[in-house]
């Protein structure tokens, strides 16, 4: 199976074990990702709040390149999914004035998650475990930009999502129901608004531990960026200790499947996720 790739820019980066991980798990699959040639941003997170035309023409052009390779579009961080869906519903609206590039609307695009959860790659998903992740109870945090607003996603499911639970259920681990799962983390306003991101954000480590879970399992970089590297912070503030690990569900593939990049992948997390996965049985 080939698709098309948009990678965005934190993947290139900041989200490398993100990166690293999917690329894994779609190579087992057989999955080819043919990176979209000549990608550029897509203006998340701060061009629709700043210029209309420019939020509508820097997505655009990224859906013309992979319309022009003829082949459905993968994007795994969910903020880019999410400009991407919105240019292309909109121009399913009519033609916009100025606009420098076009988009007929003939590929599908994807939300990684989406489409590596399909009922159809699950089975081949369950065929490669080597080590169920049995007694490791995490809780599925979706964020808010994947799913919504439902008339631009597409998703069914926008306030409860369940497809992260059964493919973490797939692997055998414990995922207990909550309430938060697409609650806000606070995005970009890890920058200028800190204090409302660390609201949020306890917030949501909070109700994790209620709901009994001992880590947080994410598909999108800035959920995963929010959750982790502000517990230490946030430790400080409430006088509480937090120590949840924050995984990427692709990383948490590859450790059922005995990747032997997993340390490596794990090593770049700010709140160590390694001591959960030895005390387990699983690293």
């Amino acid at each position: 199976m080939k698709v098309s790739y948009y990678p965005g820019c934190s993947l290139e980066a900041t989200a490398r074990d993100y990166q690293e991980s999917l690329a894994y798990v779609c190579q087992e699959l057989g999955i080819e990702l043919a990176e979209v040639p000549d990608w550029s941003c897509c203006g998340a997170t701060a061009a629709h709040s700043l210029d209309p035309f420019l939020s509508l023409a820097l997505p655009t052009r990224n859906l013309a390149l992979a319309e022009a390779v003829g082949l459905d579009l993968v994007v795994p961080c969910p903020m880019c999914f999410n400009r991407l869906q919105t240019a292309a519903h909109e121009l399913k609206q009519g033609p916009v004035e100025g606009l420098p590039y076009a988009y007929g609307g003939r590929i599908r695009v994807w939300d990684l998650l989406d489409f590596l959860s399909q009922e159809a790659l699950l089975p081949a998903i369950q065929s490669r475990i080597q080590q169920p992740l049995k007694d490791l109870s995490v809780v599925c945090y979706y964020g808010c930009m994947a799913n919504r607003p439902p008339k631009v996603t597409g998703a069914q499911q926008y306030e409860n999502p369940q497809n992260m639970d059964r493919l973490l259920k797939a692997l055998g681990a414990k995922v207990p129901d909550w309430s938060y799962k697409t609650d806000c983390c606070g995005a970009s306003h890890t920058v200028a608004r800190p204090d409302i991101v660390q609201t949020l954000v306890q917030r949501l480590y909070d109700r994790a531990l209620e709901a009994g879970a001992e880590a947080i399992v994410v598909s999108c970089q800035m959920c995963q960026a929010n959750l982790d590297m502000t517990q230490a912070k946030i430790s400080e503030l409430s006088q509480k200790q937090y120590k949840l690990p924050v995984y990427y569900f692709t990383e948490l593939i590859g450790l059922a499947w005995k990747a032997p990049q997993v340390k490596t992948w794990l090593s770049r997390h700010l709140v160590n996720p390694k001591p959960l996965l030895e005390r387990k049985g699983l690293l």
